[in-house]
């Protein structure tokens, strides 16, 4: 599956049902450069996971709603709750351990 931009007005229908992993990062940022490959690969090997990216510059109400305060910040969710959340660059393996 591609990877969804997720923004405020897409957030409800994209999150409401399933495993979600959402990637909370900002252009500028390094290591958020760093993640994106792999946040890109899980989207393709993993095609029953919805993988979005909330750009926090541009959503920011969406960020502190998740009360984002480093990035890049991984969260998981499933069927609506959070199940993981991870801060920082992590390893393909833990990124898919959080969403199993």
């Amino acid at each position: 599956m591609a990877l969804i931009n997720v923004t405020e007005k897409n957030f409800k229908e994209t999150v409401e049902s399933g495993t979600v992993l959402l990637d909370f990062w900002a252009t500028w940022c390094g290591p958020c450069q760093m993640i994106a490959p792999v946040v890109h690969e899980i989207a393709e090997e993993y095609p029953d996971v919805t993988v979005g990216k909330v750009n926090v510059d541009d959503e920011a109400n969406l960020a502190a709603s998740f009360k984002i305060v480093s990035i890049p910040t991984l969260i998981v969710i499933k069927d609506g709750k959070i199940t993981a959340q991870a801060v920082g660059v992590q390893p393909k393996e833990k990124i898919i351990e959080m969403i199993k």
